[in-house]
């Protein structure tokens, strides 16, 4: 891929969006007249990211920010065109994803680190410090049920950036949590940042994509409207319709 390690090719994404009930009765009863349609999330997205490079996503609700990042972490795949990836992928995108209610927090842990690729020994090496850095250790061995968001976030954040992963997407998820840990998360961050992982971010919050990112890419409409160093990106959106 030449130096890159994310490359779309002429993506698109559809959804299917229904009308009417969604209950399991209004399905029965009406569902002949049950009205559907395509919505078009992504429209031939042709973008390339270098390895090592930090690239902040931004736009509106509902421009395409978010499906960009699960289709480049394989949660869901394009309708048409094409997506490469090269590099170990961590990835927190949803709060909470991939854990399992009734395990505990350390449980969760290997469940999480076997989804990233680490073998059973890799994250017993980690396991100390992903407890450490998440602060949970006095509920570390509780199910993860009787978590609060914000400790949701705090195992979910420290086990991704423990994975040693080559490229790590974030989607808005460092907006949960107290501000402490948000920024400790920062530093974290910029940790990665400076030792050559590549970051694709996706954050309404202005000044953190200025700080951690070099170049931002805004969605308008399913499609690239900018590709920019944030400064130039973040004009154009908000003179933007």
């Amino acid at each position: 891929m030449d130096g890159c390690c994310i490359k779309a090719e002429n993506v698109s994404k559809k959804f299917t969006v229904s009308s009417g009930g969604s209950t399991l009765k209004d399905t029965m009863l009406f569902r002949k007249n049950r009205a559907c349609s395509s919505h078009c999330v992504l429209d031939g997205i042709n973008l390339e990211i270098k390895k090592g490079e930090q690239v902040g996503l931004i736009g509106k609700n509902g421009c395409g920010k978010s499906t960009l990042l699960k289709l480049f972490s394989k949660i869901i795949y394009p309708d048409s065109g094409c997506i490469t990836v090269s590099g170990r992928v961590s990835s927190l995108l949803e709060l909470g994803a991939g854990f399992h209610p009734d395990f505990s927090g350390r449980e969760n842990i290997y469940f999480n680190g076997a989804v990233l690729g680490l073998s059973k020994s890799e994250i017993s090496q980690r396991l100390d410090d992903i407890i450490s850095f998440s602060e949970l250790s006095k509920f570390i061995d509780s199910p993860v049920r009787t978590y609060s968001s914000g400790m949701y976030m705090r195992l979910a954040f420290s086990i991704a950036v423990s994975s040693s992963a080559e490229i790590l997407l974030i989607d808005e998820i460092l907006a949960v949590g107290d501000a402490a840990f948000q920024e400790k998360c920062q530093r974290k961050i910029e940790e990665l940042k400076n030792s050559g992982t590549t970051l694709v971010i996706v954050s309404h919050d202005e000044s953190a994509i200025k700080r951690l990112c070099g170049r931002a890419v805004y969605l308008k409409d399913g499609k690239i409207a900018a590709d920019a160093s944030p400064d130039e990106a973040f004009e154009i959106y908000k003179n933007s319709d």
